[in-house]
């Protein structure tokens, strides 16, 4: 399986992938269906990329015109394999990688507002409803504008209700489904 940029100043470059199998590749298919559902809103946005693995969303929305991203990851080699790919792309200057525990970062206070947090953690471990929960427990990660988008398997969806978030879409692809949520903070 290969991963490229679909869009943006930096469409067509071939993506490395992680070594072994410590993260799952979001197929393209699914990252050209995202970003056709996002749009242009993409232009000037901040992206945060939670459980970055190769960095292919995070670096989509920043080929696509978002001004900022943010990549989380607590695998060293996923961490790498994100900075080479923000290299081949020549994205690096607008882009920030971090090694840390997502859910140690979403316990503090965020330094930016973000448009997008896109959150696609290892499957069947419960870690996309505890990502949801530390943000929703911690609204200074949500600005009036933000849209958290969850990638999981279909067979991961359970009923949730949280206190600062609403979902309001979802989009299933084969074994991917992508769930939208939408900041209820006020300014």
């Amino acid at each position: 399986m290969s991963s490229r940029v679909i869009g943006g100043s930096a469409k067509g470059c071939r993506l490395k992938l992680v070594p072994g199998d410590s993260t799952r590749p979001i197929m393209d298919r699914v990252k050209e269906s995202l970003f056709n559902i996002i749009g242009t809103n993409i232009v000037g946005a901040n992206f945060l990329d939670l459980y970055g693995g190769t960095g292919a969303v995070g670096i989509e929305a920043l080929s696509r015109g978002a001004d900022y991203a943010l990549f989380t990851e607590i695998d060293r080699m996923a961490l790498k394999t994100i900075d080479d790919n923000l290299a081949i792309t020549k994205l690096k200057e607008r882009a920030e990688v971090r090694l840390t525990d997502v859910l140690d970062m979403l316990n503090k206070i965020p330094d930016n507002d973000f448009d997008y947090i896109f959150i696609a953690p290892p499957q069947y471990k419960g870690q996309w409803l505890e990502t949801m929960r530390a943000i929703d427990s911690n609204p200074a990660w949500l600005a009036p504008q933000t849209i958290v988008i969850v990638q999981i398997d279909p067979q991961e969806k359970e009923d949730v209700l949280f206190d600062h978030l609403r979902d309001y879409d979802e989009r299933r692809y084969g074994k991917t489904l992508l769930w939208f949520f939408e900041s209820l903070v006020k300014e």
